[in-house]
């Protein structure tokens, strides 16, 4: 894993997901909650501090406002980001499975 794709938290690795399709903020923070089974809640300060950052690095873009809830949707640099964290992810589970098998505990 390279610091160009550096690990991404959960709550921004569930945005970027959720923008895949445009939303606005309130958008994001229910579907959020809703893939997670109600696990992560994102609060209204998280989930706009998080926008301004994603905005920053490129990975978020926002739509033109039409006058009302400001709307934003994955870049092709964010879908790159996401495509390596799931990467990442899949070697943490890889790994975690083969090992647990090997001891007999879990699996």
């Amino acid at each position: 894993m390279t610091q160009e794709h550096p690990p991404l938290t959960e709550g921004v690795y569930y945005i970027l997901l959720a923008l895949f399709d445009a939303r606005h903020g309130y958008g994001i923070m229910q579907l959020v909650e809703e893939m997670s089974n109600g696990r992560v809640r994102l609060g209204a300060g998280t989930i706009y501090g998080a926008i301004k950052t994603l905005l920053e690095r490129g990975w978020i873009e926002a739509l033109e406002d039409d006058g009302r809830k400001k709307e934003y949707v994955i870049t092709e640099s964010g879908k790159e980001v996401v495509h390596y964290e799931i990467l990442r992810l899949r070697e943490l589970f890889d790994n975690g499975i083969r090992i647990t098998k090997e001891d007999g505990n879990f699996a």
